[in-house]
């Protein structure tokens, strides 16, 4: 029985072996592939339906050989730290420094207290031997021995905080390595706005990342990312993608020149939201130089509160174009005031190069050191004058107290000194309490008391609790002939010289014809 059953095993594997060689032969080609491929023998198109171009392919080919040879350029910086944070810590609206998603604020119930944080950003090698710039901000609240560097090939370094400068949002770092590829430095004067540059970091964790756009906007300034008055913004604009993790990676031309640092973006959220701002490179080394040299910035100073000229302040000044910088105040003992600069000068080229925006004055003097000389083109009273100023270091003073001439007699009288209301332009002042002028350190004026909202008086800067104390180059000593001056310029422009606790400034209105 038992060889009965073996025979038939073997019969019955005979039998499949030949039906499968007789499948594989007869019908390999045909029906059993059509079987697992219903008939198809090929998939796709044999040729691309385009056609691309030399000069299609030569752009490509540039942002590939580019890609390449910039990558290993830019790496990642871990930071650990502390950091006083408020529960209700919060960061700006609109135009924010780029953070680590991992540390948005301060969440705690507890108000100022220290934190540990982690943050992420990129950086850019600047030496073979070692040095790395990045932001500020990355590395700001960093402990001893928190910063840690990680190469484009996941090598790791421990790096040394070298110095730092907090107006200008730059830092560097050395890591102790040497041999290593760095960055070729391009001249950021000679970016063009529709230039392609690509963007290099490594943003939300996400290593060696590569974007591109093109240069949307240069000479990009207030946009208050940092608090100080002294802060420079001077950035390039760009469309490239950047995202929190960027901060301190670099932007490159299609050379793979490095022509700025990536510091910043404008977005409601957080998130790329189509724009960001990198510091131009020739700002950038610069202040590297003077960091390496010294572990701290050289930076002369001129000494003066500044505002860009608009089509307003032109007219008022008789100038024959939208040009220049306004000087709104001149601190005292400044190099500015050594130089005869005065209050109600427009600068408008520094060494011969024009400055048409308050941040741009700003960085052609970031550019200088501590005793280097500047020769200033000026327009004063209806011609061009020139100053040679030579820059000092910055100190802590205070801006000069505004002084005005003696009280007239009826300064004092009670129908002078109520409270007087320009309904037209929006605004109401009234007398100086003894408090207001010893607080300010003034003798005389009027305080603006209330500016309403969306009136022309607030859209041409008008704040309240501030002190006006000039109409003009008049200085005003009451309500009442505050309004006599304004009154005597319908239908044309007055130059009020206001001043606030963080400084004084010029602000400018159209008076209508009709009553204010």
């Amino acid at each position: 029985m038992n060889k009965r059953l073996a025979a038939g095993a073997v019969a019955l594997v005979g039998l499949g072996v030949a039906a499968g060689i007789i499948l594989v032969s007869n019908f390999g080609g045909g029906y059993v592939s059509s079987l697992f491929a219903g008939g198809v023998k090929n998939i796709g198109s044999k040729n691309p339906p385009v056609a691309v171009g030399a000069q299609a392919k030569a752009i490509n080919d540039a942002f590939i050989a580019a890609s390449k040879a910039i990558n290993p350029i830019v790496v990642s910086v871990s930071v650990v730290g502390e950091k006083k944070v408020s529960s209700n810590q919060q960061l700006p609206d609109f135009f924010r420094f780029f953070g680590d998603p991992r540390n948005p604020g301060g969440d705690d119930e507890e108000n100022d207290r220290m934190q540990r944080v982690e943050g992420a950003g990129s950086g850019v090698i600047i030496s073979e031997d070692g040095y790395i710039l990045t932001n500020n901000h990355v590395v700001e609240d960093a402990k001893e021995d928190g910063i840690k560097i990680i190469m484009h090939d996941r090598k790791e370094y421990k790096a040394q905080l070298i110095g730092r400068d907090p107006l200008t949002d730059i830092a560097v770092l050395k890591i102790d390595v040497s041999g290593l590829p760095a960055a070729h430095f391009g001249n950021s004067d000679e970016v063009q706005v529709g230039e392609w540059v690509i963007a290099v970091g490594n943003p939300l964790g996400l290593r060696s990342t590569v974007t591109t756009g093109i240069v949307s906007a240069i000479g990009r300034g207030q946009l208050n990312l940092n608090k100080d008055r002294y802060a420079v913004e001077d950035f390039i604009q760009t469309d490239a993608a950047i995202n929190p993790g960027n901060s301190g990676g670099g932007l490159f031309d299609l050379e793979g020149s490095l022509v700025g640092i990536n510091t910043a973006i404008a977005s409601r959220t957080g998130y790329y939201s189509g724009y960001g701002f990198a510091i131009p490179v020739n700002m950038a080394k610069s202040v590297a130089l003077d960091l390496i040299e010294d572990g701290k910035v050289d930076r002369g100073y001129i000494g003066v509160s500044i505002r860009s000229v608009d089509e307003i302040t032109a007219k008022s000044y008789k100038l024959d174009n939208v040009a220049g910088v306004l000087v709104e105040d001149v601190l005292k003992g400044s190099p500015a005031e050594k130089a005869g600069v005065e209050r109600e000068d427009i600068i408008l080229d520094i060494d011969g190069t024009p400055v048409n925006t308050a941040n741009e004055l700003q960085s052609r003097v970031t550019m200088h050191r501590v005793g280097d000389m500047i020769k200033l083109k000026v327009w004063r009273d209806g011609k061009t004058i020139y100053k040679n100023v030579t820059l000092q270091p910055k100190e802590n003073g205070k801006l000069a107290s505004a002084k005005t001439g003696d009280d007239e007699s009826d300064a004092d009288n009670a129908d002078n000194n109520k409270p007087v209301t320009f309904k037209s332009l929006g605004f109401t002042v009234a007398a100086l309490t003894d408090k207001q002028k010893s607080d300010n350190e003034v003798e005389s004026g009027v305080a603006v008391m209330r500016v309403d909202q969306y009136s022309s008086a607030v859209e041409r800067g008008l704040v309240p609790n501030g002190i006006i104390l000039k109409a003009d180059k008049t200085p005003v000593k009451s309500p009442a002939q505050f309004k006599k001056l304004i009154d005597a310029k319908r239908g044309d422009i007055i130059r009020l010289q206001v001043k606030y606790r963080e400084g004084t400034r010029l602000v400018f209105l159209e008076i209508p014809k009709e009553n204010s």
